[in-house]
């Protein structure tokens, strides 16, 4: 069956390829102990970026993101999200089953690429901005709008200008 052009979802590889931008940028500010970075001739304070230990932790804070005030006033009928281990250890992924959001990361050693702030809010993303497709500029914007939210001003500018950059809608 062919996929409708306007289902496709054309901007993937370049969200990806953003995030990983992105990711990068906070992995060297971790490395050199230095959160203050020019960016793009900005002189901006990057947050820090939690990292998780275990699916367990990754629970915890999706519950914790999920319960903050100003995630619920901004999308008050989310429904109900789960997080769960996968046996993969490329991908992290979402996926509804019947009335519940799942996250689905992988558990094993060596997957700490999954076990990260921006990975799993890219995920919650998804289970707020449930459109077709999903990677289209309904789910970049909350991306960008839940990233602020959780993690400050600084990473929504900076994922803005990347994005932007990489040509994203």
């Amino acid at each position: 069956m062919k996929v409708p052009a306007s289902e496709r979802d054309a901007q993937r590889a370049k969200v990806y390829s953003a995030e990983l931008f992105v990711r990068t940028l906070f992995d060297r500010a971790a490395e050199t102990g230095r959160r203050s970075v020019e960016f793009f001739g900005t002189e901006l304070t990057l947050p820090p970026e939690a990292r998780f230990g275990s699916v367990d932790a990754v629970r915890r804070y999706v519950d914790d993101v999920m319960a903050l005030p100003t995630v619920h006033a901004r999308w008050p009928v989310a429904m109900e999200l789960t997080v769960r281990a996968r046996r993969g250890t490329t991908a992290a992924h979402y996926e509804k089953l019947g009335a519940v959001g799942v996250i689905a990361v992988p558990d094993q050693r060596g997957v700490d690429w999954a076990l990260r702030e921006l990975v799993v809010l890219h995920e919650i993303a998804h289970h707020l901005c449930d459109t077709r497709p999903p990677h289209g500029p309904e789910f970049v914007a909350t991306f960008c709008e839940l990233a602020e939210l959780v993690m400050g001003p600084e990473l929504g500018y900076v994922l803005r200008v990347v994005f932007a950059k990489e040509g994203v809608r």
